[in-house]
């Protein structure tokens, strides 16, 4: 098999290694990729939002699958080039993408399914923002209907600062708080079928203690030891595989990968968000533990055989990835700045460093290039082990104004 990987981050770079590590898979590619990429895949200078340029890109090498990792690309409908061009594609269509495109449609599609969530309110003005943050009370939480790279949602109890985020972004989602743990969990889907994967735990806010604002993600570990017994079966059961039979009661069946992002709260499960590709960072720990070759779940999703492959496997063991972000993150990003010490992981067995906003200088450096510069990943005898060896392995990067939690996965 030859697959092309679409985007340039964190979560693509693991899916690029986690291909070139499968017995089935004779070539990986990526486009645009990234400077972490290029020891395991070849690198095509691709627009990733141009249908028609992946496409060409897919029939020029003769992939047999286009794996399709950011979300911007699948809400502008890149997965339906690639299908018309009789390509198996591993990603939603532009109109099942919508999952994560729209805040609201979301919201109706959960309603229509009987898909627990919190209660929401879609506001177009600044009076119908302030009838329904009093409606619901604090801590108030502002949503931004469309995508905002996982930095759209506020929390807060200060009022004036939800207007203010509310007015920022025009149409928004106003929602009762949830109370309770986070956990994100993954649905592989052909359509017709949801096999969920390990449920993960990722780190909104930048700074230690769930501290400043929202970030695209800090960091993640998989497993979860406290998680109930029953959690995967019982969103299996209410969520995913409701959501995947009114998307395909809709005419617009769910291909791809559902990422469920729920609140254990007191009153129960509830549904937090929906996203419409492989999470990051969770994906960069998750895809550590598999223990399965993933090209065969990836191309079943895209030709709706899902229900003719063994679901995945995993191994015993803890993963963790802790997010190196560069200077003034998530408001800003330092660009250029030089990066020291990844190599020293090369021979670390346990240790995987994922290239997310990295760029190469013209003396042919590694430097940073965006937000969330690098993941570093780790797996162990469980969480605790993966975790010391997680740090251990951020310890060894430097950079200018580098910065990282110091609490990913802690006590677990």
């Amino acid at each position: 098999m030859k697959a092309l990987v679409i985007g340039t981050g964190g979560r693509e770079h693991a899916l690029v290694l986690a291909l070139s590590r499968d017995p089935g898979v004779d070539e990986v590619h990526a486009a645009p990729g990234n400077p972490g990429m290029d020891t395991t895949a070849t690198l095509h200078d691709v627009d990733p939002m141009s249908g028609d340029a992946v496409a060409a890109l897919a029939r020029e090498i003769g992939a047999d699958l286009v794996v399709v990792g950011p979300e911007a690309p699948l809400v502008a409908g890149v997965a339906d080039a690639v299908s018309a061009a009789g390509i198996a594609c591993f990603g939603p269509s532009r109109e099942a993408a919508r999952l994560e495109g729209s805040k609201a449609f979301a919201k109706d599609v959960m309603n229509a399914a009987g898909v627990p969530t919190a209660q929401a309110r879609l506001c177009s003005t600044p009076d119908e923002v302030a009838a329904a943050l009093d409606a619901f009370g604090p801590p108030y939480v502002v949503k931004d209907d469309g995508l905002a790279a996982g930095k759209g949602v506020v929390v807060t109890t200060d009022r004036d600062a939800a207007l203010a985020h509310a007015a920022s972004c025009g149409e928004v989602v106003v929602e009762e708080y949830l109370d309770g743990p986070e956990v994100s969990l993954f649905a592989l889907c052909d359509g017709t079928t949801a096999v969920p994967m390990r449920p993960a735990q990722d780190f909104k806010r930048i700074f230690d203690g769930d501290q400043g604002p929202n970030t695209g993600g800090m960091g993640a570990y998989t497993p979860l030891p406290w998680a109930p017994a029953d959690l995967v079966d019982d969103v299996t059961r209410t969520v995913l595989q409701p959501t995947v039979d009114e998307m395909a009661r809709r005419g617009t069946p769910f291909r791809g990968l559902l990422y469920a992002g729920l609140a254990l709260t007191s009153r129960g499960i509830r549904v937090v968000e929906f996203n419409a590709r492989f999470g990051d960072p969770e994906t960069q720990p998750l895809l550590a533990l598999l223990d399965s070759p993933l090209s065969p779940l990836l191309l079943a999703c895209a030709t709706g055989s899902l229900a003719d492959v063994p679901p995945p496997a995993w191994r015993d063991a803890g993963a963790v990835a802790v997010v190196m972000a560069s200077k003034g993150y998530p408001e800003s990003s330092s660009s250029g700045d030089v990066i020291v010490g990844t190599e020293t992981l090369d021979r670390e067995p346990d240790v995987d460093v994922f290239h997310a906003g990295t760029a190469r200088d013209a003396d042919g450096r590694l430097v940073t290039a965006g937000g969330r510069v690098l993941a570093v990943v780790a797996v162990g005898t469980d969480v605790a082990d993966a975790r010391a060896k997680a740090y251990e392995g951020v310890a060894s990067i430097s950079f200018p104004g580098a910065q990282y939690r110091h609490d990913i996965a802690a006590g677990i």
